[in-house]
């Protein structure tokens, strides 16, 4: 390998060549003119973007007449080659350096060549190479974005429309088909034309015809993928798609029939995206850009039936796998997106389906009926499908018991969807034994019931509210022997199976959240057997790597419940366990586990919340884990929970954390510095120089410079206007930089030390008018920003007067007024009061 680098350093474009003539050289061993083939695609593809970039420019970088040999080795090989592999293998290469090449036409023998290759009488072997070779090189242009004209479109799918013709040996049309349904990206302007396209569709419908299965497979995912891509031009076709499909998915092999289980899917998704624009165009009064053609809604009395006959061809129990994707899955998915498309009215068609077999002796209409239920619940509304879910719930607890296992699988999921979606339904009587028949489940049951009970009786708490102020609810009866039975559950055999442990903590955690003030000596009772089971962790064997990973996954999940117990209870609660709390907390961040810092770190972030200035007393021991957490760059998960902790700290023990100060905030411009740190690190570390300034006031001013050149950097990052994620990033960004200079302001306010602020005023003042000006500004910056310009008048009064009729400052006001949010107004309010005052 050291040989190769230092080859590939010291002259790159004669190092690519060497390659390309090595894997040309027939007669030499197969396997290193592979590895010649695979190293020389490696040098120029890539995953990610930026690598990518690179390497495309390192490529062009060699002068054009020392890349067409390279290109020519590769042709050659590709059409020539008696060696397979290297076919395979050249294809690949060619793909890569096609697509960096063909959007700016630098290669116009690529495409003629393989065109010629395909339309030559070759042999059925080269031709699958050619076509492999237009697939992936259709996949590579994707990866890199990239465009073609409609020339080479055109060329490309000449090409492969004709390796799907009928008359071609089942493996070139299977590489056209494959080619083909790559290349469907790039073909809207052939599918724009009414000729080409029934062109298309037909060689396509063909296909499904085949006698080989995987061509059949190949041709639906084509068709899948149209749908997705082309639903609006699919109406000429609807009715033979709908005959195919249908015939397909009854009758034909299960890898096929999948495919056209995929195509009604695809439909409903983009039907319910249509449906979903719709109704937004109309609200603002517009005319939507699309329409949806109701397709789903009018093969409804059909296609339910096909479907509910599909989830009845279960695996069999013995053979059950839940990672599994098979006919009778796929049938309960599409099933669970018709009903979101076509909503009540899935009601009436379904149900004498699901009432006529709830009961059957056969446990695969049993287990089919109840599966049907639980996938349209998200479709139907309450009122239309609430009488059935009322009734619904004595027969799925029944079924809890059933003898066969899947049966008593579905009905626990199909419970818990019940309490996810309508636990508005469940009747008063009947929530008793709703709650005892899951309950009953977790101990006795196979992991998988247990786990999915556990699913319900965390959406059953949710559907509860989280205040405290409450003095009952319908969860107090049971809150204590749920707690004991999900401890129990958490180490019960088969903990490790089905998510069994997590779900059963994620219930207690649910539970806690949701519990009413008559459940507070309960909580306070909880607390110590929380941390006596967290103490008892650190003694458990260690002989395999599963068992560490077993042990810290449960510490993590411990000073999870700790968190939630810290935050629910008050001070007066908590305090007597704080020590405990420490010594535990601290200890699991001794251990090398990344997920059980980031809770442990989140545990001791609630408890300085609670306790507040007696939380000083524990600086001392956790400064230097502090430390490394927020030095943990490779872990950027656990940097930002740190720097979370830093924030409740600072509101927690204010001045006392003077003395810790200059190792903080060297570790948080270390983080800003660091170029590899995951960017949704950065704006909460820029936001917590805010907390640090107002914990710490005038004494700030030692890192006030070195502060505001940060933010001041990261003040001018700006958004492209068609990256949608990198505008909400900016946002985000943007948050952190006002709740930074909000905190300094104030906190220097307070110390009276203002006048230090003043060399950068006009900086905020430029920050703030690119904020007004920004059209991708949200509600939250805008808010931010506004309350800001009242900080800033209100810490530097009549100095601040030139700004106060500004137009940015004017526009942010007059956006928080336009927004008719509550919090926003009343932002404005107090921010015009402040300036009216100047």
């Amino acid at each position: 390998e050291s040989s190769l680098l230092q080859a590939e350093q010291s002259n790159f474009p004669q190092f690519v060549f060497a390659l390309a003539e090595e894997l040309a050289s027939d007669g030499r061993d197969t396997r290193v003119r592979q590895l010649a083939g695979l190293h020389l695609k490696n040098l120029i593809a890539a995953k990610g973007d930026a690598l990518r970039d690179e390497k495309a420019s390192r490529w062009k970088s060699i002068e054009p007449q020392a890349r067409a040999p390279i290109k020519a080795l590769l042709l050659q090989t590709l059409s020539h080659s008696l060696d397979n592999t290297a076919r395979h293998t050249s294809a690949q290469a060619c793909a890569e350096i096609a697509a960096v090449e063909l959007p700016t036409r630098e290669w116009p023998e690529f495409l003629p060549a393989l065109v010629q290759s395909v339309n030559s009488n070759n042999q059925s072997e080269h031709l699958v190479n050619a076509l492999e070779c237009l697939g992936y090189t259709c996949e590579a242009l994707q990866s890199h974005d990239a465009c073609i004209d409609q020339d080479s479109t055109n060329q490309m799918l000449t090409a492969i429309v004709n390796g799907v013709r009928a008359d071609r040996p089942d493996s070139v049309r299977l590489a056209a088909a494959i080619a083909l349904r790559n290349s469907l990206l790039f073909t809207s302007g052939n599918f724009e034309n009414e000729a080409e396209r029934n062109m298309i569709m037909q060689t396509i419908c063909e296909a499904t015809q085949s006698a080989n299965v995987e061509v059949r497979a190949a041709a639906y995912e084509c068709i899948v993928y149209i749908a997705a891509l082309y639903y609006d031009k699919l109406s000429a076709y609807m009715q033979a798609l709908f005959q195919l499909t249908f015939n397909t998915i009854k009758t034909d092999d299960e890898k096929v029939a999948l495919q056209a289980t995929e195509f009604w899917s695809t439909i409903c998704e983009e039907e319910m995206n249509l449906l979903d624009e719709m109704a937004d165009a109309t609200e603002q009064g517009l005319q939507p850009e699309r329409t949806c053609c109701n397709y789903v809604a009018g093969a409804l009395e059909h296609l339910v039936p096909l479907l509910t006959e599909q989830m009845t061809k279960q695996q069999e129990v013995d053979d059950f796998d839940d990672d599994a994707w098979n006919i009778s899955m796929a049938g309960a998915t599409c099933l669970g997106l018709v009903a979101n498309v076509v909503e009540d009215k899935i009601v009436p068609v379904i149900m004498p389906f699901i009432q006529t077999n709830i009961h059957s002796t056969n446990w695969r209409l049993r287990e089919a009926a109840t599966l049907c239920f639980g996938s349209i619940l998200e479709g139907p509304s309450s009122e239309t499908i609430g009488p059935y879910v009322h009734q619904s719930i004595p027969v799925l607890l029944a079924a809890l018991s059933d003898k066969n296992s899947l049966v008593q699988d579905t009905s626990a999921w199909t419970l818990s969807k019940i309490c996810q979606i309508h636990s508005n339904a469940i009747p008063t009587d009947i929530f008793p034994s709703l709650i005892n028949g899951l309950a009953g489940m977790l101990l006795s049951e196979p992991p998988r019931v247990a786990s999915q009970s556990c699913n319900a009786l965390i959406h059953l708490a949710d559907a509860f509210p989280k205040d405290s102020a409450t003095h009952t609810n319908a969860l107090s009866p049971f809150i204590p022997t749920l707690f004991q039975t999900l401890l129990q559950t958490s180490d019960r055999e088969g903990w490790d199976e089905h998510n069994l442990r997590v779900r059963a903590f994620e219930a207690i955690n649910s539970l806690i959240i949701h519990s009413a003030a008559d459940c507070k000596p309960i909580l306070i009772q909880l607390l110590p057997v929380i941390l006596e089971r967290l103490a008892l962790s650190f003694s458990l064997p260690v002989i395999t790597n599963e068992d560490k990973e077993h042990k810290e996954g449960l510490q993590g999940l411990l000073c999870g419940l700790i968190q939630t117990l810290c935050i629910k209870l008050d001070k007066e609660s908590v305090l007597p366990y704080a020590d405990v709390i420490m010594s535990n907390t601290l200890q699991v961040l001794q251990t090398k586990n990344t997920t059980a810092h980031e809770e442990a770190l989140l545990a001791t972030a609630a408890l300085a919340d609670q306790v507040g200035s007696d939380f000083e007393k524990y600086m001392p021991h956790l400064h230097p884990y502090l430390l490394a957490c927020l030095r943990n760059f490779e872990a950027y998960q656990v940097c930002s929970v740190a720097v979370g902790l830093v924030s409740d700290i600072s509101r927690a023990v204010g001045p006392a954390l003077i003395p810790y100060c200059d190792d903080i905030v060297t570790a948080l411009l270390q983080m800003l510095q660091n170029p590899t740190l995951h960017r949704s690190v950065k704006p909460p570390v820029l936001g917590v120089f805010g907390d640090l300034a107002f914990a710490i006031g005038g004494t700030f001013e030692k890192y006030l410079q070195v502060s505001l050149v940060m933010l001041v950097q990261a003040s001018s990052t700006q958004a492209p206007e068609d990256d949608d994620d990198m505008i909400d990033y900016v946002n985000i960004l943007r948050e952190g930089i006002l709740e930074a200079y909000t905190g300094i302001v104030q906190g220097l306010k307070e110390s009276n030390r203002t006048e230090a602020l003043i060399p950068y005023v006009e900086s905020i003042m430029i920050f703030l008018e690119l904020i007004n000006n920004d059209e991708n500004s949200d509600l939250t910056v805008i808010n931010k920003a506004i309350g800001l310009i009242g900080d800033l008048a209100s810490a530097f009064g009549p100095q601040l007067r030139q700004y106060a009729h500004a137009p940015f400052v004017q526009g942010l006001l007059q956006s928080g007024r336009n927004s008719e949010d509550d919090s926003v107004l009343s932002t404005v309010e107090w921010t015009e009061g402040v300036l009216q005052r100047l």
